[in-house]
């Protein structure tokens, strides 16, 4: 955070109280915004983590009463937001003359800051910088499922590696019986301000702490200063009916744990399906082959035809009947979710497979060969060749 950041910005209205406020009032303001406001409270939500933080930046100068003189003398004077800008801070002078030092103000000389973010609100009295929180990994892993239970949905046991705190550190990446410190470079932000030229910043990842916002002087000997380690679990993980052969599944909040009190990560699952001996599937349609006879093609008949994870049910095949002509069942295929929520089932395609006999007992073969003279006369090739040039 840069030294014009600090001095545009106005305390009185971030804790919602009057230039004249006495300490009393502003100490009992801090409290009742910063309960209301503590990530504890208000886990995953970052606008809340960031209203926390302006308040107690808010409260970390107006709580101390040489600060609050500085800054009401610096308002006073007209210097910052509204105030004018400090280009690379230094001295200037108040409104009574007297010279003043951003810096001093800033705590540039001697800590500053975030300060008293958790004493004031539980009474540790301890000053302690609020560190801002990180969301976990996303983890990716694969899943074998059969045919029926993609159709239906299923609940799977994964077995997932993924990055949490070192057990032996809690987390803090220090050994044990020390602890880390604020990084002097960002001062527990994890960016420092960058020149890109002229008198442009950008915020960059601080070289010193890496983006944590701390250093270890006494490194844990497990994970080496990190403050990660490896944790293996086993979850129960929900597939969705209907899920194709290929299709990649997210389940929020199930990847890696964050740090700092961040939200977990996602988990993405990416599904494979085992073919089926007798089912195969056309978008939320279902499909299956079945062999039918020559006579019950050519004179009609009703078959019995299996569903998936159901009772089997009747098709009409009309006389006639060719083969590889598909008949529908409506309401046996794949579950499916609309738009608004209401779940639906696609169909069943059935289509007829007509069986030529391979061996012939000798009353067969008379009755077919009765069957040829009854039907004598006709060639259904005889248009095969109309369009053939002469």
């Amino acid at each position: 955070m840069t030294n014009s950041d600090w001095a545009n910005k106005d305390f009185y209205k971030a804790l919602g109280v009057s230039k004249d406020a006495t300490a009393a009032d502003i100490k009992k303001a801090y409290r009742k915004l910063a309960r209301i406001n503590h990530p504890d409270s208000n886990p995953g939500n970052d606008a809340a983590e960031e209203r926390f933080k302006t308040i107690a930046e808010a409260y970390d100068v107006l709580g101390d009463q040489k600060k609050r003189k500085q800054y009401d003398q610096m308002r006073a004077s007209g210097i910052g937001g509204g105030f004018g800008p400090f280009a690379g801070g230094g001295r200037t002078t108040t409104g009574s003359g007297q010279p003043f030092d951003i810096n001093d103000f800033l705590g540039s000389q001697g800590g500053g800051g975030f300060g008293d973010v958790f004493g004031g609100v539980f009474g540790g009295g301890s000053r302690t910088r609020q560190q801002a929180s990180r969301r976990g990994a996303d983890i990716e892993t694969d899943a074998t499922i059969g045919f029926a239970d993609s159709v239906e949905g299923v609940t799977v046991s994964l077995r997932l590696s993924s990055d949490a705190p070192c057990p032996d550190c809690s987390g803090t990446g220090a050994k044990a019986g020390t602890v880390p410190r604020v990084c002097p470079e960002c001062e527990g932000v994890g960016m420092v301000a960058a020149s890109v030229g002229g008198a442009f910043t950008m915020n960059e990842t601080c070289p010193a702490c890496h983006g944590r916002g701390l250093v270890v002087d006494d490194p844990c000997p497990t994970c080496h200063g990190s403050g990660r380690g490896l944790s293996n679990r086993t979850i129960q993980a929900r597939i969705p009916a209907g899920v194709k052969d290929g299709q990649r599944i997210r389940l929020r909040g199930k990847g890696a744990s964050g740090e700092r009190g961040g939200p977990p990560g996602d988990l993405f699952v990416n599904v494979r399906v085992s073919t089926h001996g007798l089912f195969g599937r056309k978008g939320d349609n279902l499909t299956i082959d079945v062999p039918v006879s020559f006579d019950e093609a050519a004179l009609g008949a009703e078959i019995k035809v299996p569903t998936l994870n159901g009772a089997p049910v009747t098709v009409k095949i009309p006389p006639g009947t060719p083969n590889g002509r598909t008949f529908r069942v409506r309401g046996r295929g794949v579950v499916r979710t609309t738009g608004k929520g209401v779940a639906t089932r696609g169909d069943l395609l059935v289509t007829v497979q007509v069986q030529v006999p391979a061996v012939l007992n000798e009353k067969a073969r008379e009755a077919v060969h009765a069957y040829q003279q009854a039907t004598a006369g006709g060639d259904i090739r005889a248009n095969l060749f109309d369009g053939q040039v002469k």
